[in-house]
């Protein structure tokens, strides 16, 4: 069993909750995301510094987004930086940043600012119900579900653009036809009296 020590002078406690304040988290947020009992986070926060378990340590560096061996070996000074997250300017956006709890996902965030800030409130409430301890986000990654958004919105606006044209009868057409076909139950009409 791998011993996990700390070599720098802050205590793990003590720099885990630090790390988890500059995230702008709350104990709270902090459980749910590294999947921790919420006696044990409080530990980490309010109890007198003490020896974690290992797998303690490995659940707060995934959370934190960090390895076991940078929490425990680089000092304060050299994490802290990697737990800011700036804040976008758009309202949207930073209710996403604020959010948003799954490592993959803030990591991905960081990563496609952009294509982040062309979300819209329904596409990023939809990404942030996926997160989570077995969520969708985890097996199939931040990255495909961010596809799939956005190739629904650009079919969306497309449509769009052809129901303003002369075709907009066969979009009609071929979209009750695919209709028909997704559904899978069908309700049966009520005979006429």
């Amino acid at each position: 069993m791998t011993d996990f020590t700390t070599t720098t002078d802050v205590p793990l406690c003590a720099k885990i909750a630090r790390l988890v304040q500059e995230r702008g988290w709350n104990q709270e947020a902090f459980a749910r995301t590294a999947d921790l009992n919420r006696l044990t986070v409080r530990g980490i926060f309010q109890g007198p510094p003490r020896k974690l378990h290992n797998a303690t340590v490995r659940a707060c560096a995934r959370a934190l987004g960090v390895t076991v061996n940078d929490l425990l070996t680089q000092p304060l000074e050299r994490l802290l930086p990697r737990m800011r997250v700036p804040m976008p300017a758009s309202d949207n956006l930073r209710m996403l940043y604020e959010q948003a709890t799954q490592p993959e996902l803030l990591a991905w965030l960081e990563n496609n600012r952009d294509r982040a800030a062309q979300l819209t409130p329904l596409e990023i409430d939809e990404l942030l119900s996926l997160q989570g301890t077995g969520g969708p986000l985890t097996p199939f990654g931040v990255a495909h579900y961010v596809e799939q958004i956005e190739r629904r919105r650009k079919i969306i606006e497309q449509a769009a653009i052809i129901a303003g044209t002369e075709y907009v009868d066969l979009l009609e057409q071929f979209v009750k036809v695919l209709y028909e076909k997704i559904q899978p139950y069908k309700i049966p009409s009520e005979p006429e009296a």
